[in-house]
Parts: C-alpha cells; sequence; structure tokens
C-alpha cells in the first residue's frame, strides 16, 4: 500500500517499511508517530485528506544533517557574511497504512 502525507510543509510519497527523513518532530526517539494529513492512499485521493486515512511511523532517531556554508557578499562595497548551518531531523520508519 502507498500514500502520500505531508508534515513540516513537505509532502512525502512512502510504502510501508520505508525509512525518510522529516523536519524534526517534538516526538521521544522509540515512539509512534501518527500522521492523519494523508491526500492520497491505497488509490483514494482526498479533497484535501482522505478521511478516515492514517500513516503510523517509528521514530528512530534525531540528528543533523551535514554542515552547508551560507555566504553572502556584495561585489565592490567589502560585504562578505559567511556563515554555517546544520538542520535538525528525525529519522521515521514507516509501520503501517491505515484506511477505512
Amino acid at each position: 500500500m502507498k500514500a502520500i502525507f505531508t508534515t513540516g510543509g513537505k509532502q512525502y510519497y512512502v510504502t510501508e517499511g520505508d525509512v525518510i527523513y522529516v523536519e524534526k518532530l517534538d516526538v521521544e526517539a522509540g515512539s509512534d508517530v501518527t500522521f492523519t494529513e494523508v491526500l492520497f492512499a491505497d488509490g483514494k485521493v482526498g479533497t484535501p485528506f482522505v478521511n478516515g486515512a492514517k500513516v503510523v511511523c517509528n521514530v528512530e532517531k534525531h540528528g543533523k544533517n551535514k554542515k552547508i556554508v551560507v555566504f553572502k557578499y556584495k561585489p565592490k562595497k567589502k560585504y562578505r557574511n559567511k556563515q554555517g548551518h546544520r538542520q535538525p531531523y528525525t529519522k521515521l520508519v514507516v509501520k503501517k497504512i491505515e484506511v477505512k
């Protein structure tokens, strides 16, 4: 069974058993989290969400992505600004997709 759900302002296309990385969720590692904003599940398309559908995931761990360098400058003005950023994430394992 396949599903598309939203979290963190992004949409994820998953099947059961998939491992995905989403924006950091405020949930303990090792616990389950349920997503009810399902746009598509088992061939059913929602308007905007499928009624009674949910995606249950297990939180495997939290972490940070690799550092990216943000470099801003303005030519001929002696303005340079360099900073780094590491985006936090949550690693999820999709346990089951339910549709009523």
